[in-house]
């Protein structure tokens, strides 16, 4: 059974919960995910996990993400 996480509580100046939002945006996260990693991190020593790395490399392919969700890429396939 996976650890079940506990809710924490704290207090941001503004201007870093407008950056924590934006980032999260950006990375289509969730602030609390963000929150854990950056803590993470911190408590690592900064060295990164190799799925968050690959996480990283992926998200900042350039692209559609799946050409068979528009129906101009299907035109004529399987024919």
């Amino acid at each position: 059974m996976a650890n079940p996480m506990r809710t924490v509580s704290f207090k941001l100046p503004e201007q870093l919960d407008d950056a924590l939002s934006d980032l999260a945006r950006r990375r289509k996260s969730s602030r609390s995910a963000l929150v854990r990693e950056a803590l993470q991190a911190l408590a690592t020593g900064g060295r990164r996990s190799v799925t968050t790395v690959v996480d990283e490399l992926v998200a900042s392919l350039d692209g559609p993400p799946d050409l068979s969700t528009n129906p101009k890429h299907m035109s004529g396939y399987g024919r």
